[in-house]
């Protein structure tokens, strides 16, 4: 099964057609050299530098993508979400490495390597197989409003996750990065956490009010949102390398529609645990992809 990302009312449970297999599907090798592991050092890829506010000739986006991904980087610039003490300690840049997507279906994703690798649900680059183009360009906004277009490289509708590569983006702010860094990242937790961690979700709620009896309605919530909770152990007898129905990890973070692919951080050391994918629309809990299933798919890339 292959998990679809809202779109339309209809779409509620995210689930769609089946596809066959544990097949990943990787862009041309002999175009993309494979990325390392977040944790092996790596060339850095050329980057092509975009102006603060990109203009629609360069995003070649519809005029209304277009006008939303610049609306939601002026409410990005203008505002800043509160952070934890702890995690803001212990990791500086959790939350700057935290991305929405310009399109109006929203959707996050995480940087996981300085070079500009991104971590997201494979739901939130294609439908299905027949929807996934590698060539395709991605708009995206750091936290910071940065912008910043990416391609894929990887997609695996069974784990529910996909790697971009960041291709172009506009200059980091001064002093908001070290000195010869290019991206905020965050680093991946070298287990699982424990039954009753705490955890934090930063992601994009949507928009629109899906829950409305009619369409149209805005839901009033921020572009970026954060949320504490907890991980609640992984669902009973399933898989947790197969996230294509409903994801295996459980949480109870707050989320809404478009925190797909945001990342569960360990709210202690703001280490990538899981990432948010999905809900049970029966019991209300939050599911996510597991760090066993992080860690096995980008192990397929090198």
């Amino acid at each position: 099964m292959s998990l679809i990302a809202a779109r339309t009312r209809a779409q509620r449970k995210q689930i769609a057609g089946s596809t066959s297999g544990t097949e990943i599907h990787l862009a041309d090798e002999t175009e993309t050299p494979a990325p390392p592991l977040p944790s092996q050092p790596a060339a850095k890829p050329y980057i092509t530098a975009l102006p603060t506010k990109p203009p629609i000739s360069l995003t070649r986006l519809p005029r209304d993508d277009h006008n939303l991904l610049l609306k939601k980087q002026h409410f990005l610039q203008k505002y800043a979400i509160t952070v934890p003490r702890t995690l803001k300690r212990n990791a500086p840049h959790a939350v700057s490495a935290t991305l929405v997507f310009a399109q109006q279906e929203a959707g996050t994703a995480v940087c996981i390597n300085p070079s500009g690798l991104l971590l997201t649900c494979a739901h939130c680059v294609a439908g299905d197989e027949t929807e996934l183009d590698l060539e395709k360009v991605h708009w995206l906004l750091f936290a910071s409003g940065r912008a910043a277009s990416a391609k894929c490289l990887a997609w695996d509708s069974q784990r529910d996750l996909a790697l971009l590569q960041v291709t172009a983006a506009s200059a980091a702010a001064p002093g908001d990065l070290p000195e010869g860094v290019s991206f905020p990242s965050v680093t991946l937790a070298d287990g699982a956490p424990q039954l009753g961690a705490g955890l934090v979700c930063i992601g994009h709620p949507g928009s629109e009010d899906l829950e409305a009896s009619e369409a149209g309605i805005s839901t009033g919530y921020d572009v970026l949102h954060l949320s504490s909770g907890s991980f609640c152990g992984y669902a009973e007898g399933q898989d947790v390398q197969d996230n294509s129905e409903i994801g295996a990890l459980q949480h109870d973070c707050w989320t809404y529609w478009g925190h797909s692919g945001a990342p569960l951080l360990d709210a202690r050391t703001g280490k990538l645990v899981g990432m948010h994918s999905s809900w049970d629309d029966e019991t209300g809990m939050r599911r996510g992809v597991a760090l066993e299933a992080i860690k096995m798919f980008l192990k397929a890339r090198v």
